[in-house]
């Protein structure tokens, strides 16, 4: 039986995109006590609260991995992009060999930390 997230990711129309997306699928679902759901059209990684989403760009083979608390991160391989957000950032991947799954795991690790321990407030104003 597979998820609406799963769902998504079948109805996307390009093969890189889609590739992309199962890897993080995947690697983001590994993880215990992770659920995802369709939220504003996108599929969404939940812990607690929202950690990231992946977000198919339109306008390119490429896939968005934006984590929801970026700017509570620390961030420390410089991976994350804002490009003119205050609070959210991503990781812009235009193939699957592109995913340095090492890099990211410091990453997601953290912002699972960070939404085990301090409870999510919404948007920073």
């Amino acid at each position: 039986m597979s998820t609406a997230s799963e769902d998504f990711i079948d109805g996307i129309p390009s093969d890189t995109q889609r590739e992309i997306m199962y890897l993080l699928h995947d690697f983001l679902m590994g993880y215990p006590k992770i659920s995802s759901s369709i939220r504003y059209g996108i599929p969404f990684y939940d812990g607690l609260s929202w950690i990231c989403y992946l977000n198919p760009l339109k306008k390119s083979e490429s896939v968005e991995l934006v984590f929801v608390r970026a700017n509570e991160l620390a961030d420390e391989h410089r991976l994350l992009e804002a490009r003119g957000r205050k609070q959210v950032k991503g990781i812009t991947f235009h193939s699957a060999s592109q995913i340095d799954f090492s890099s990211l795991c410091l990453l997601y690790e953290e912002a699972l930390l960070l939404d085990e321990q301090i409870p999510y407030k919404g948007p920073a104003a």
